[in-house]
C-alpha cells in the first residue's frame, strides 16, 4: 500500500493558485524529492500532507488515511519544517533526551549526539548553538525516533557539504528499512546523491524539469 497518495491536490490562498491538481504516490522505502523555485508549491504541499493545511479540492491520504490532528499520526510521521521553538531551560542532550522519552526511541542519545555532530555542544542551550548546528539538532529530533514516513522542508538548510552528504547517507539509510521520505529541496546534488524520485512544480502545477 502506498504511503502517501495525492489526487488532484489543489490549493488556493489569497486569491491565488498555490498548488493546481498535483498528484503524488511515495511507497515504502521510497524518496521523493519535491523541487522548484520559491513559491511553486512546495512547502505547501508539504503542510497538506502533514494536515496542518487542508486543500480546497482533491484528496490526500497518509498511511492508508486522512492526515489528522492526533498523536497516533505523529507517532508515524515526523516533520521538519520550521525551525522549531527550543526550551531555554534544557540543552541539547536533554531535548533530545526528551525525545527519545517521548517516542520511545531506542536509538542511545550519545549515539544521536555523534551521529549528528553535537557531542561537543550537548550540554549548552540550543540557542548558543550556530544556525547549522541548530539545524542538525532539528534533524536530530526527528529522524532519532521511530517513525514510517518522514516529511522534510529544505533539509539542507545552513548545512555544510560535508554533512549534507551525510545527510544523504542517513536519508538512505531510513528508506533502506521501509521508510518513505518526502523532502521539498533546491539542492540538485542531494537529490541524486539521494537517487530520489523528483517531482518538479512550476506554478503549483507538476512540470517536466527544465
Amino acid at each position: 500500500m502506498p504511503v502517501v497518495v495525492t489526487r488532484d491536490l489543489s490549493v488556493e490562498l489569497g486569491g491565488r493558485t498555490v498548488l493546481d491538481r498535483v498528484g503524488l504516490t511515495a511507497e515504502p522505502g521510497e524518496i521523493v524529492a519535491v523541487q522548484g523555485v520559491n513559491g511553486c508549491g512546495k512547502s505547501t504541499l508539504l503542510r497538506c500532507l502533514s494536515g496542518l493545511l487542508r486543500p480546497g479540492s482533491g484528496e490526500v491520504e497518509v498511511l492508508g488515511a486522512a492526515p489528522s490532528a492526533y498523536p497516533a499520526f505523529w507517532r508515524d510521521v515526523g516533520l521538519l519544517a520550521e525551525e522549531p521553538a527550543w526550551y531555554p531551560g534544557l540543552s541539547v542532550r536533554e531535548h533530545l533526551a526528551l525525545v527519545a522519552l517521548t517516542h520511545g526511541a531506542t536509538v542511545p542519545v550519545d549515539r544521536t549526539l555523534d551521529d549528528f555532530e553535537l557531542a561537543a555542544r550537548a550540554d549548552v542551550s540550543p540557542l548558543a548553538l550556530s544556525s547549522g548546528q541548530r539545524q542538525r539538532l532539528a534533524l536530530a529530533a526527528t529522524m532519532a525516533r521511530p517513525s514510517r514516513l518522514l516529511l522534510l522542508d529544505e533539509p539542507e538548510q545552513k548545512l555544510d557539504a560535508a554533512f549534507r552528504d551525510r545527510l544523504a547517507a542517513m536519508l538512505r539509510a531510513y528508506a533502506g528499512t521501509g521508510g518513505t521520505v518526502l523532502l521539498a529541496t533546491h539542492d540538485a546534488a542531494l537529490v541524486a546523491a539521494l537517487d530520489a524520485t523528483s517531482l518538479h512544480l512550476r506554478d503549483g502545477s507538476p512540470a517536466r524539469p527544465a
